[in-house]
């Protein structure tokens, strides 16, 4: 519940700052008397009508949901393993925080050569597709992205958001049980395999 109370807290502030936009895209339209907001309005009117903004629109919305319930829910299952010790999850969540730093080296790749083999795998592993995909889709799907590589990133990352929840919520039942003991990455494992 929480998790996807947070998640929906985050859309509906992107969602804010999309209208915020598009507001300030029509209205300069609808002023463009002067020559700088004219330009500027242009340029804008350029972006929007070279991509396919639903389809980024939609993306955006899926990848920023699926993305944030697969991390939030890593997070979730190392808050659950700690007592009050800010060491002790730092040390847990240093790996996680590591993962997402790679994606966004991994992005910096993909825009510089969307179709390359870092960019395309990338897109697809869960771990990063949700930052790495969003990077290639405004070169073009179908053109850049496949539909396939598209369905299969977004199929295996509805996959992997299931499993990091089913993981994080073994990990909460015992976890959260467990006092004055120190977890490692090893326990939580063994705690969420555990058949009870």
């Amino acid at each position: 519940g929480k998790i996807i109370g947070i998640g929906l807290v985050a859309l509906t502030q992107f969602f804010l700052w999309i209208a915020f936009v598009l507001i300030v895209y029509n209205v300069g339209i609808a002023s463009s008397s002067s020559g700088m907001v004219s330009q500027m309005v242009g340029t804008m009117q350029k972006i929007f009508s070279s991509v396919n903004m639903p389809l980024i629109l939609f993306c955006f919305g899926f990848y920023f949901l699926a993305g944030f319930f697969f991390y939030a829910s890593l997070y979730g299952a190392i808050g659950s393993a700690v007592n009050e010790d800010m060491r002790e999850a730092q040390s847990l969540s240093f790996p996680i925080t590591m993962l997402v730093i790679i994606s966004i080296a991994m992005m910096s790749s993909a825009i510089a050569d969307p179709t390359g083999p870092v960019a395309v795998w990338g897109s697809i592993i869960p771990i990063s597709s949700p930052i790495v995909m969003m990077a290639r889709i405004p070169f073009g799907a179908p053109g850049t992205v496949p539909w396939w590589q598209l369905g299969l990133s977004m199929g295996l990352l509805i996959l992997s958001f299931m499993f990091t929840v089913w993981f994080a919520g073994k990990i909460y039942r015992t976890g959260i049980l467990m006092y004055g003991k120190k977890p490692t990455w090893k326990e939580m494992i063994k705690w969420a395999f555990r058949k009870n």
